[in-house]
Formats: structure tokens, sequence, C-alpha cells
């Protein structure tokens, strides 16, 4: 039984106001499939939807509060049954001061779930101690009053995320070019390999490009080839996980040396091959290498 259900859970939880639809709208940017305000008792219900599906949705973030009213109420039994079956879940309760809480519903204008009369200050009362129990048996905790969006994605990322999940963030394509044909646009950072030794001026290697391995091996075999790469990929090592936690979605690195049929596709692939055995999600595209 327990097999059939290879689903990561999220439970967003926590006060109203506290950040519930920013972390939520986090997790469907990491590639989870995502609901908020689902009705406690209708998770054991899409879990089974989603494990029989052929689609394999494998990860679900659901936001779960008072707003559900009556049904809140399940979410004790319902985490029982979700234990018994073996689901990997946790729970992330998000709370901030009252002040705060008073503040962000002043600009924001939207109806507490809890306040009847106006007074908003005892309907937070009100949902705090309503929240008690959950929170004590909450994963993880935390306080969104002095912390910026960024700060939540990177707490939630440090916490909730696996090695695997903080690389799929981030949509990394590796494009070749040549200068003679322009520089490519919307490129996120630009290797000019034109130092390299050209192969181009080889005639046993003029025709090829660096797909074949005639070409690879005059590129890479050379000591100055094998010092970039070094330089190169430790760059990378320090740059796109800094681009990631500063919630960057897109990253394209142009590799351009002067035809785009060479130099820049060996260096490509290589980059290509370096991030792929790394776990990032990357794409090659070799935008010039059928021009003559």
């Amino acid at each position: 039984m327990k097999e059939k259900y290879k689903i990561k859970l999220i439970i967003i939880t926590g006060l109203s106001g506290a950040g519930k639809s920013e972390a939520l709208r986090y997790f469907e940017d990491s590639g989870y499939y995502c609901i908020d305000n689902l009705p406690a008792k209708l998770i054991l219900s899409l879990i089974d939807s989603f494990a029989d599906s052929t689609k394999k949705i494998d990860k679900i973030a659901l936001a779960i509060d008072l707003r559900s009213g009556y049904f809140f109420d399940e979410i004790y039994k319902t985490l029982e049954k979700i234990k018994e079956l073996g689901i990997n879940y946790k729970i992330l309760f998000l709370e901030a001061s009252k002040s705060v809480l008073i503040k962000r519903f002043s600009l924001t204008r939207r109806k507490h779930p809890l306040v009847e009369d106006g007074n908003l200050d005892l309907g937070i009362e009100k949902e705090i101690e309503k929240m008690h129990n959950l929170r004590e048996i909450s994963d993880l905790i935390i306080d969104t009053t002095l912390l910026s969006p960024k700060d939540l994605r990177i707490t939630i990322t440090d916490n909730l995320m696996s090695e695997t999940e903080k690389k799929s963030q981030i949509q990394i394509s590796v494009l070749s070019f040549g200068y003679k044909y322009g520089i490519p646009q919307n490129v996120d950072m630009i290797m000019d390999v034109r130092f390299l030794p050209n192969p181009f001026y080889d005639e046993n290697l003029k025709d090829l490009t660096g797909e074949d391995k005639e070409v690879m091996h005059y590129v890479l075999n050379r000591e100055e080839t094998k010092e970039f790469l070094m330089m190169f990929e430790k760059l990378l090592d320090f740059l796109i996980p800094n681009y990631i936690e500063e919630g960057k979605s897109y990253l394209v690195i142009g590799i351009g040396c002067t035809g785009g049929r060479h130099r820049s596709v060996v260096i490509s692939e290589r980059i290509y091959e370096y991030l792929k055995v790394r776990r990032y999600s990357v794409k090659l595209l070799h935008r010039d290498i059928a021009k003559s």
C-alpha cells in the first residue's frame, strides 16, 4: 500500500496575513501542484487521484486554514490517516506579530475569517488560539514579521527543499553562437572563447563541427582549454546557487566563437554535460552550427 503513495506533501497553514499565499506561489514555481483553501477531508481523495494518475504528479503543496470553516477540524483525522499510509508530508506554519498582521489587513482591506464585528484584534486572538494545536505539531514554524518575500523563500528552501529540488528551481540554457552572426538576445552571461586555437584553420577540421570527435579532441586537449574549463566550471558552481537563492528562474549562458561551429560548440557541449552531472535542469542549443 505504501509503495503506491510516492508523493511529497507540504501542508501550508498558519495565521491569516502571515504569508501563506506567497509561500504557495513559491512552491508552485518550484514544480509543486498547488491548491489553496482545500478542505482537509479532501486531501486523501486528491492524493489517491494523483497516485493513480499517469501524469506522475509527485509533489503537492496545499494551503489549509480557517477559511474552510467547519471543515478545518478535519485536518487532525486526515493527518492520522496520512501517517498510516506512510505518505511523506511536512507542515509549514506561518505566523507574524499581531501589529504586523493588523497592518497587512489594513493595507489589503481583506476580511479576516474570524472577524464578524469589525474587531480585528479579537479575531487574530481567536485565530491564534484556534491554530495552537496545529502549530504544536508543525515541522517548521516561520515568523514572517521581519521577513521579505525573498527571505521567506530562502528560509523555505533551506528547510524544506531537497538538493535536487533546489537545482530544479532554475532552468539553464547553454547556447553556442558565432560572433559574425551577432550576439544573441536575452542572454544572461556570455563567454567569449575566441582565445582558444581555431580548428577552422586546420584543413582536416575546417568542414567539421564541434560535435565531431576530431574537433572535440583538438579543442579539449589544449592546456589553455583545460585551465579555462576548470575556472569557468568553478565560476558556475559559485554563481548558479546564488542565482537560485536570488529567485532567478531562467539562466541563459552564451558561449561564442567566430563562426559558432567549432570552439563554442565544443565548450557548450562540455558545460552542458557538466551541469547535467550536477543535476541541474539544462538545455543545449547550437544556434549557428549549420551556417557556413
